[in-house]
């Protein structure tokens, strides 16, 4: 049997002490990370505020609601744009090369987040169109970024710490929701201070200020800043040095932009560079037997687990509103002003990023090294399972005034092993596993995956959670099979997560190149 070699400058980045460019790495992709949650999620901020700005109705008890069309157009059409900007960035990062397309998802960002928080006219279609038409093409550039920033840090990174690395990108996505609920209780206290105004039951007219329609395009539009903060920084990393070696052929330049990297002079070594240019083993495409034989079931594994994860993950936007009003923490809408409103919604986000979301990332961070990816995803498929059940089974004992803060707690421990747990592995095994010309491509399409089954869990849980009652569905809503049998399903397509879990290989302690079968054989197998 040969042995198989490592090119040098691949193998000094394995081997490497974790140093200071380590740790550039980290914010410069992470915030990019930051960013695509801030967009992402700053939406479910505004939702409110714009149905009571755009479609008031004079004469009504409650204050004005988006219609549930328009509603799922702006909460989902950035999903859209997130699933093709995944598919066709992560494509052209093995295309072009990871540097040359992160500056291009990064300018998309920026322009369209500036962009969505400005409005052509003023008539609530005209408005709505405005929004969903750039939110779906912030969502393209969202999309560019995850499969760009795990493997340009999956590419840099030593072996040893790789997983910790790859996941604390990730974990940047906690700090972005946390920052969307901070921003929108400064403004809306700004606002609240310099506007105020009654309430909706004491005057549903007055209660919406006009200056009320700066304040979400404000909460929009700070996303840019952010991923404009880092483009320069973005600009300056050189091409990482496994798609300078593996996939444009250029050992020479690998290895000259590695030493001024690692601060180490290294040697190009002409021979085993001449092995991986010439390898066919080494030069088969995605579409090829050889693909599918090497890698097709880990492939199936990433992104079945994604999909499952996500519909889960992203189910519980709709339940976490019902949740908030149940435990107090978001009054009647009637006994608020809308930039209340918009101040008791961004608590909340912000309460709950900081006690559930952002412990359970940086948990995955902290352990992922020392139980590996596979152990910390089965175990969160496995208490997600549990506790979605715990939930769904006595479900009309937990709605029960007295038992809300048990429910309170369960929910929370659900998406505390979401994010120590699946979330966060989904992101970071599709780095490692696939060759460097197709590492890209394949987060993309298992990433794409994920985001089908958010677009599931956000729309079609959203439809199956209406009650089977008639005259109990939410205003424009067929019914449904209810919470209860919707939550069930919820336990049963995390138990398959768990399930699918099996196919995906554990990548602890090995470098990119075992891992995809890259390493060059000495002398070719007979």
């Amino acid at each position: 049997m040969a042995d198989n070699q490592q090119l040098g400058v691949l193998k000094a980045l394995d081997v490497a002490k974790t140093q200071l460019y380590h740790f550039t790495a980290i914010v410069i992709a992470g915030m990019g990370f930051f960013t695509d949650a801030y967009d992402l999620f700053c939406i479910s901020l505004v939702t409110k505020l714009l149905g009571r700005i755009y479609y008031h109705k004079n004469g009504a008890a409650k204050p004005g609601t988006l219609p549930p069309e328009v509603a799922a157009a702006v909460n989902g059409v950035a999903l859209c744009g997130t699933l093709m900007g995944q598919l066709f960035f992560g494509w052209l990062g093995d295309k072009l090369g990871r540097k040359k397309v992160y500056g291009i998802t990064l300018i998309m960002m920026v322009v369209c987040s500036v962009a969505s928080g400005l409005s052509f006219g003023n008539s609530p279609k005209g408005v709505m169109t405005t929004l969903c038409f750039f939110r779906f093409w912030l969502g393209v550039g969202i999309g560019g970024d995850y499969p760009l920033s795990a493997t340009i840090m999956s590419e840099y990174a030593n072996k040893k710490t790789r997983g910790a690395f790859i996941a604390a990108v990730f974990a940047m996505q906690g700090f972005g929701i946390m920052a969307g609920g901070i921003v929108a209780l400064i403004f809306s206290s700004i606002f609240d201070h310099q506007f105020p105004s009654p309430i909706y039951s004491v005057d549903p007219v007055g209660s919406t200020v006009p200056q009320a329609d700066y304040l979400w395009r404000i909460i929009l539009m700070v996303g840019a800043l952010p991923a404009g903060m880092t483009y320069y920084w973005r600009m300056k990393m050189p091409e990482t040095a496994r798609y300078t070696a593996l996939v444009a052929k250029n050992i020479k330049q690998a290895t000259q932009d590695m030493s001024k990297v690692l601060q180490v002079d290294l040697e190009a070594e002409e021979e085993i560079a001449e092995k991986v240019v010439q390898d066919p083993k080494l030069n088969y495409g995605l579409f090829s037997k050889e693909f599918l034989k090497r890698h097709g079931l880990p492939l199936l594994g990433t992104t079945s687990t994604w999909f499952l994860l996500d519909i889960a993950f992203y189910s519980q936007n709709l339940f976490q509103k019902d949740i908030f009003s149940a435990i107090g923490w978001i009054p009647g809408a009637a006994t608020m002003n809308a930039i209340h409103e918009v101040y008791k919604i961004g608590r909340a986000q912000t309460l709950i990023a900081l006690c559930s979301t952002v412990p359970g990332y940086w948990f995955t961070v902290a352990f992922i090294d020392i139980m590996g990816r596979f152990a910390i995803q089965l175990m969160g498929f496995f208490f997600m399972t549990v506790f979605m059940f715990a939930i769904a089974f006595p479900y009309d004992h937990w709605i029960k005034p007295d038992n809300r803060i048990g429910f309170v707690i369960i929910y929370s421990l659900t998406f505390f092993f979401a994010n120590f747990g699946p979330n966060a592995t989904t992101f970071v095994v599709p780095a490692e596993i696939f060759p460097a010309r197709l590492r890209s491509t394949c987060h993309g399409i298992s990433a794409a995956a994920g985001k089908a089954g958010a677009i599931v869990g956000a729309f079609g849980f959203l439809y199956a959670a209406q009650s089977k009652d008639k005259t109990k569905t939410d205003a424009g809503y067929p019914p449904g099979i209810g919470v209860k049998n919707s939550l069930i399903m919820l336990g049963v397509i995390n138990f398959v997560g768990m399930l699918m879990t099996f196919l995906v290989p554990e990548s602890k302690g090995k470098s990119l190149e075992e891992l995809s079968g890259e390493n060059v054989n000495d002398e070719t197998d007979s």
